[in-house]
């Protein structure tokens, strides 16, 4: 395998962030702003600064290796920006780049990534058959195996892995509950339910936003499931773990922000009026000329 960006070793470090510094998410593109806004609710103390690789998204067809490289590229920038801890709000980034960034980083720039919420729905179903939808790259990543082996198997759940490519382009341009979305969501939806799947983990930080199409299509014949309360909660463990919580209130100011790597930021301004909650302040910058 060649060596990703940035290569080893690490250059230059940093020194370790204060309390007082800003929470650093990334995602390939705006889906990872729904993991970026259950942080924000369940730390009302801390800032986030949030960089999405709109000029590379979606990860999902994308090689292994272009993966790691792009992952780490992003996760670079929020390291030199003076962030405190990076998450990787990526399911696809997850899968192939954590044991890689936490190796080249060490302990004074934790690392937190994602898996898709599968345990939880293996616990909870009735009809002993679940799915996940997530991106081709996300089942091609070890993550979701060993939750597979680990949960489902022992319980005799039945694990049904569904993908569609469509999904993300339709959260990005903001056209996710549209008739178009609706259908697109049909084709791999309406096979788990007729083969008796009572929950769906939506294995992509995208998904979250999909939520009302899917409830209107399917109402109780799915339960849906997402990992983004659950990575806040372990933000703030790894936080309070390595003495990074802020104790100083964010009630002034913008508390999110936002950088894209590519696209009309004021065009994406639009759609992220609908994907972020009025309480939290926010703004977008593109610095795809700043990424070189």
């Amino acid at each position: 395998m060649s060596a990703i960006l940035p290569l080893y070793p690490l250059e230059n470090p940093m020194p370790k962030a204060s309390a007082d510094a800003p929470i650093g998410i990334f995602d390939s593109g705006i889906g990872g702003l729904s993991v970026a806004q259950e942080i924000a609710l369940y730390l009302p103390n801390e800032r986030i600064v949030y960089y999405a690789d709109t000029a590379h998204v979606p990860y999902g067809p994308r090689t292994d290796q272009d993966i790691r490289e792009l992952t780490a590229h992003a996760i670079e920038w929020l390291y030199r920006q003076g962030c405190k801890v990076a998450v990787v709000a990526c399911n696809t980034a997850s899968a192939f780049s954590l044991d890689y960034l936490r190796e080249h980083y060490g302990e004074n720039f934790p690392i937190i990534g994602l898996v898709p919420a599968l345990k939880p729905a293996v616990l909870q179903s009735k009809s002993k058959v679940v799915s996940v939808l997530a991106t081709p790259a996300t089942f091609r990543g070890q993550l979701i195996k060993d939750v597979m082996t680990r949960f489902a198997e022992p319980a005799n759940v039945e694990v049904i892995t569904v993908t569609n490519l469509e999904l993300v382009p339709f959260v990005e341009s903001g056209r996710y509950n549209t008739l178009e979305c609706k259908q697109s969501l049909q084709k791999v939806l309406d096979p788990i339910v007729e083969k008796g799947s009572d929950y769906l983990v939506l294995g992509c930080t995208h998904y979250p936003y999909l939520k009302q199409s899917i409830q209107e299509l399917y109402g109780e014949k799915l339960n849906l499931i997402d990992s983004g309360l659950a990575v806040a909660r372990q933000t703030a463990r790894i936080l309070i773990k390595n003495g990074l919580a802020s104790s100083s209130p964010q009630n002034d100011g913008v508390r999110l922000q936002c950088y894209v790597s590519g696209g009309n930021a004021n065009a994406l301004k639009m759609v992220l009026n609908h994907l972020i909650q009025e309480k939290i302040t926010w703004s977008i910058e593109n610095i795809a000329e700043k990424l070189g």
